[in-house]
């Protein structure tokens, strides 16, 4: 994917997570979109507060937004980028969907299950292995600490 696409997709997810920051939502913010064309299929951010629904992580509604949008039950040729690691409940989502490859911005060494705690994606009953590869981005891990911060005062 040419440095402008994939540009493009972390700027509209960290959209997405600005849009959870001013709701006074955990910043995260996710994008799918074609692995082979780099196209924006959707977008979404963390909703859990103003639901009240622990479920409705950006990645678990990203996912859904996306296979209505495609009429499918699985999401091969789509990938996903999101800007925090994601956890063992939204991993596993994505295993399920079955989508050719995560990217994620910024660790999550309390929460996360990628590369830090259940590792799902290298587990061996993981029935769907995906590709993995963290695009590095300064800014998805700032918004985090400064979420937190916040919400210490």
């Amino acid at each position: 994917m040419e440095e402008k696409q994939r540009k493009k997709i972390i700027l509209a997810a960290l959209n997405e997570a600005h849009k959870a920051f001013d709701l006074d939502e955990v910043p995260v913010g996710a994008v799918i979109f074609n692995s082979q064309t780099g196209e924006i299929v959707t977008k979404a951010h963390n909703l859990v507060e103003k639901s009240k629904n622990p479920l409705k992580h950006a990645e678990m509604q990203v996912i859904e937004k996306a296979l209505k949008k495609i009429d499918d039950k699985f999401l091969g040729g789509y990938s996903m980028f999101v800007t925090l690691e994601p956890c063992v409940m939204c991993a596993g989502a994505i295993a399920w969907a079955r989508l050719d490859t995560l990217y994620y911005g910024a660790s999550d060494p309390k929460t996360g299950a990628v590369e830090q705690g259940a590792k799902v994606f290298s587990h061996p009953q993981t029935h769907h292995k995906l590709r993995v590869e963290k695009w590095h981005n300064l800014e998805c891990g700032a918004l985090m600490t400064q979420f937190f911060k916040r919400k210490r005062k």
